[in-house]
């Protein structure tokens, strides 16, 4: 399943909004908090911890790869026994920025998952 959000927001201010987990509550309504352990909380391959989402649900993560030129990272997740894999990536687009989700993941977990991907991706470009 692939999502995509354009907004106003500078492609370096998405890309910011992405690479310190510490922002990701500000525009990702289901996250509460970031927990990333020792070291820096910025996006790199290997970064491990978990997510904490509203109603306390913790999703595990690993980085798989970050290209901070190119603005793509990608990443997996786990809750319980189900997996998503998700691909992220930030371009410029017209006057702002393009931001596209792929989610990989069985069918009905990606489709309960994108409504909320989706607001966030939103917030993500905007202003």
């Amino acid at each position: 399943m692939r999502l995509r959000a354009t907004g106003p927001a500078a492609p370096a201010t998405v890309w910011e909004r992405y690479a310190d987990t510490r922002l990701w509550p500000t525009w990702s309504p289901q996250v509460r908090r970031v927990e990333v352990g020792e070291g820096s909380p910025r996006l790199r391959p290997g970064l491990a911890g978990q997510v904490v989402g509203t109603l306390g649900v913790r999703v595990t993560f690993v980085v798989d790869e970050v290209d901070e030129g190119a603005m793509t990272w990608s990443w997996h997740v786990r809750v319980g026994p189900v997996r998503m894999a998700l691909d992220h990536g930030v371009r410029a687009h017209d006057d702002g920025t393009l931001t596209v989700l792929r989610i990989t993941a069985p069918t009905p977990v990606a489709a309960a998952y994108a409504p909320l991907a989706q607001i966030a991706l939103q917030r993500l470009v905007r202003r």
